[in-house]
């Protein structure tokens, strides 16, 4: 079976990930055939707007398949996962300037690729099963698929906290942070998406909008902003460790599991991006590291600890990153670095 289901509807191109066994994570053919849709149709006057859903009630998406990406990186190779995530990033990219409006319905787990397919159209639907994050840093990689682009604009130092940590927010952080703009009860999905297919009319999602549920986070984005300030992940730890309190302590927690290399990393570049977010370049910039990643970080580590033996115990190899660390990431690929098609 394909993982993919790929047709028009009256007047809506629809895409619907149907690989609900694995979480509807993607693969590189999955993001081939939605780039290709979202190609024919942007011209096509049959069609209005794009939906995009998903196959079964526990995930919308939860990443990119990156148990694929593992056993070709052992191997000692990283052309199959250079060669995936540049075309997922222009995926990305289309679907972030795509001239038509791109309704995605997002419930489950919408995690790193799944943010990448439903984050970057509008207007982005959560329903009240929905939970958003970008775990990266527990695996040793950064937020991609335009990630920093979103982590940069969400209010005050949100973005600094949601990337380090990956926490997992809710309809109403989602909204919050900026990764989504409506909510709708999931048992109205079927009624909107025959709606907009009769009319192809996406202010009908607008129209079914209803208030989203509370945002967990909003009493403690005084907290972020103050502790997450700080210039280095370091300085950032430090005043966690002194802030006295229990979000403060279990924030503390996440950041020691995860990859320092990662956090330094992600820190720099949604900062960067902070002062005038732009897509395209947050996503060129995210592939200097991903394009190195399975010879240079410990992506492989990572993986091997959440995925492949699932002992939850990476042995980082880079415990203290320094600026030069970083900034070898992060430099241009030059004659390799990632450009789109209509450049």
């Amino acid at each position: 079976m394909a993982d993919t289901h790929i047709r028009i509807e009256g007047r809506a191109g629809r895409i619907t990930l149907t690989r609900p066994q694995a979480l509807n994570a993607l693969t590189h053919e999955m993001c081939r055939e939605i780039d290709a849709a979202l190609i024919g149709w942007a011209d096509d006057p049959a069609v209005a707007l794009v939906i995009i859903d998903a196959e079964g009630p526990r995930a919308f998406c939860a990443g990119g398949d990156i148990a694929a990406v593992y056993r070709a990186g052992i191997t000692g190779s990283d052309a199959e996962a250079r060669a995936f995530w540049r075309e997922e990033y222009v995926m990305n990219a289309r679907l972030g300037a795509y001239p038509k409006p791109v309704v995605a319905l997002m419930q489950g787990f919408v995690m790193g690729g799944g943010v990448g397919v439903g984050c970057h159209g509008h207007p982005r639907v959560v329903g009240e099963t929905a939970q958003l994050a970008m775990p990266e840093c527990g695996i040793g990689l950064i937020p991609d698929v335009g990630g920093t682009y979103l982590l940069a604009r969400a209010p005050g130092h949100l973005g600094d906290y949601l990337g380090l940590t990956g926490h997992r927010m809710g309809p109403g952080d989602a909204i919050l942070a900026g990764f989504a703009d409506h909510f709708i009860p999931e048992t109205d999905w079927p009624a909107l998406i025959a709606t907009l297919s009769e009319t192809g009319d996406a202010a009908a999602v607008t129209r079914a909008a209803q208030t989203p549920p509370a945002a967990a986070l909003a009493p403690h984005l005084a907290e972020i902003d103050r502790l997450f300030a700080h210039g280095s992940v370091p300085a950032i730890r430090a005043a966690l460790a002194h802030a006295g309190t229990d979000f403060a302590a279990a924030t503390a927690k996440v950041l020691d599991r995860n990859s320092p290399l990662s956090m330094a990393c992600t820190l720099a570049m949604v900062r960067a991006e902070r002062p005038a977010p732009d897509l395209r370049r947050a996503l060129e910039r995210e592939f200097r590291y991903t394009a190195r990643a399975v010879l240079q970080t410990d992506f492989l580590e990572g993986v091997r600890a959440a995925v492949i033996d699932k002992d939850r115990k990476p042995n980082w190899r880079i415990t203290a990153p320094s600026d030069d660390d970083v900034a070898a990431l992060l430099a241009p690929l030059g004659p390799d670095t990632l450009t789109f098609p209509e450049d």
